[in-house]
């Protein structure tokens, strides 16, 4: 064999490595798990099967329902401490009512971790549920909700992803001298000192919306962002909403923001 062709063979084993390389990376894909209650789901995508979204249930949206637009490809650098991919698909889970407990309890977390796969990530959000004493197919303890999040957060770990805890996202009460404060109760608490116990990502979901919200004002916020809603507007709603929990899309997209931009933030 020749100098030329030894030089030329070389050349194509070269460029045939780094062919597979830069393929491979391409179709690496991070998926996002979303785990939580109604303020997360996703009311378009098959909430309802076989019954039209915008007929049923619009415009109630969960910030998780509109995640996915955020992380166009240009933005992906944004997240090199997380993770090293060309694409993230977001896996929302989110179930309306559910808590710790009952999202355990159901199998929907089981659903989740059998398909985890080494550098996904978790995002969890509960307490909206898990504080709601009068209804005891939800109500988990402080204490208990505490070992959820850890059982989570182990489970999660085991199969050598990612997770992150996130605090209940604020409702629109109650208001103070024109500013939301906390009806969370010690939840948002109880999911801090897990986060820091455990040394896991921790995003405080219900301080920053409660801070995005306030800066905004009440009535902009109760009429734009919560599915307070007139009568004779919207077909799933003939006679109109007093609703100061869900989100219609543009609150959704701000505490979609909001969260994208804390993802960026971890360390």
């Amino acid at each position: 064999m020749s100098h030329k062709t030894e030089k030329f063979h070389l050349l194509i084993v070269l460029l045939t490595v780094l062919f597979f390389a830069c393929t491979s990376k391409q179709e690496q894909v991070t998926r996002l798990f979303l785990i939580g209650d109604s303020t997360v789901a996703d009311y378009a995508n098959n909430y309802d099967p076989g019954k039209d979204y915008y007929k049923t249930r619009y415009p109630v949206t969960g910030w998780g329902q509109v995640f996915q637009e955020l992380f166009v490809k240009e933005e992906l650098k944004n997240f090199e401490h997380l993770f090293d991919s060309d694409s993230v698909l977001i896996d929302n889970r989110a179930r309306g009512g559910r808590s710790t407990r009952s999202f355990f309890e159901e199998g929907r977390w089981r659903s989740v971790y059998e398909q985890l796969k080494p550098g996904d990530l978790v995002l969890m959000q509960f307490g909206h549920n898990d504080a709601a004493v009068d209804k005891v197919e939800r109500y988990v303890s402080v204490g208990g909700y505490k070992e959820y999040l850890r059982m989570y957060v182990l489970q999660t770990r085991a199969k050598k992803a990612i997770p992150v805890i996130l605090t209940p996202v604020c409702r629109n009460y109650p208001w103070k001298d024109g500013r939301l404060e906390n009806v969370h109760g010690e939840y948002p608490q109880a999911a801090k000192e897990v986060a820091e116990e455990m040394d896991v990502f921790f995003i405080d979901l219900n301080q920053l919306s409660m801070d995005a919200f306030s800066e905004i004002g009440r009535d902009y916020v109760s009429s734009r962002y919560f599915m307070n809603l007139p009568a004779g507007v919207y077909e799933a709603y003939p006679d109109g909403q007093s609703d100061n929990t869900h989100f219609q899309p543009e609150g959704a997209r701000v505490v979609a923001g909001l969260v994208f931009e804390a993802l960026k933030a971890l360390i």
